[in-house]
């Protein structure tokens, strides 16, 4: 099953949308530098602020863009604040 999960480094301040099929996989990727030129290479302190499991891998990406769409911090803090917006997530999505 996949997952959609946001990622926050302290140190830059910023957050990070993604989605696959293996979190625990792909964090380390995240901090092992996998992709030197992507968003993740500008920080170092990256941790799991959020996540979404148990979704079809295409749930997940049709997730993953509707929240980078919403281009909002607010939007990812309501995320936690408000379950009932995954809820609705999950089912529009299906």
């Amino acid at each position: 099953m996949a997952t959609t999960y946001i990622l926050y480094s302290k140190s830059i301040d910023r957050f990070y949308i993604g989605s696959c099929n293996s979190l625990e996989e792909r964090l380390s990727q995240h901090h092992d530098d996998k992709y030197s030129s992507g968003f993740t290479h500008r920080a170092k302190d990256w941790e799991v602020y959020f996540q979404i499991n148990n979704l079809s891998y295409g749930q997940a990406r049709s997730i993953e863009s509707h929240i980078k769409n919403m281009k909002s911090r607010t939007y990812i803090k309501n995320l936690i604040k408000y379950s009932e917006i995954v809820e609705k997530l999950k089912l529009r999505y299906k």
